[in-house]
């Protein structure tokens, strides 16, 4: 039988922390997103997604969900590519942690988007998710900058990015869901980047890296 890596690489790849696995999300592990995202992850009043995905009916989530996760693996080419990646702890599901690239054989250059299950949230998952990917990117993937962008209110998100290293990569006035935001770019290189402590470990990169990257 063919295993469903030789279709899809990406889904070989796991990455692992002290504390978090992160690997691309299977179609049996959206029911997972779906239920972590559904038991709340912001207040009501102040929504941190340029997409608003999360202000949809309980009846409509589940739908929204499953379609950016599929959009996302058919739209994924080594020219412009998201890698969708659930966040497990001891076997429960945290959230998920994007990483995308468009031209990067040319730009080098990564940018992320994250959420966590509020149960899951003030206690460093959100820095070592973050980590994860940040290397992975910059030490596997060889990307040169990691970019990434929040709400000027969105403390937590913007703390993660002040302690790992990021820059300020300058402010811009968007419209979020029909309303204006001011929102902060933030820029991390591997020269500022604030290693933390311990040894990531990976797995199914060299399958990953050739669907990615184009390689032969």
């Amino acid at each position: 039988m063919t295993e469903l890596t030789s279709v899809w690489p990406p889904f070989a790849l796991t990455l692992t922390t002290p504390r978090l696995a992160l690997r691309p999300l299977r179609d049996d592990d959206i029911p997972q997103a779906v239920a972590a995202a559904a038991s709340g992850i912001h207040e009501k009043d102040r929504n941190p997604f340029s997409t608003p995905w999360t202000a949809v009916s309980a009846d409509e989530l589940g739908p929204t969900m499953a379609r950016w996760y599929w959009q996302c693996r058919a739209t994924s080419t080594p020219e412009s590519w998201t890698l969708t990646l659930g966040i497990w702890s001891d076997g429960t599901f945290l959230g998920c942690q994007d990483l995308a690239a468009r031209d990067f054989a040319i730009l080098r250059t990564v940018t992320t988007g994250s959420w966590l299950r509020k149960s899951a949230q003030g206690r460093g998952f959100g820095k070592e998710m973050r980590a994860a990917v940040a290397l992975y990117a910059f030490d596997w993937l060889g990307a040169e900058a990691c970019e990434s962008e929040a709400a000027g209110w969105n403390a937590a998100s913007l703390g993660v990015s002040k302690s790992l290293g990021y820059e300020l990569n300058g402010i811009t006035r968007v419209s979020w869901a029909g309303q204006p935001e001011t929102v902060q770019r933030v820029r991390l290189t591997p020269e500022t980047f604030r290693r933390p402590g311990w040894q990531l470990r990976v797995a199914g990169h060299e399958q990953t890296a050739r669907f990615l990257l184009g390689l032969q």
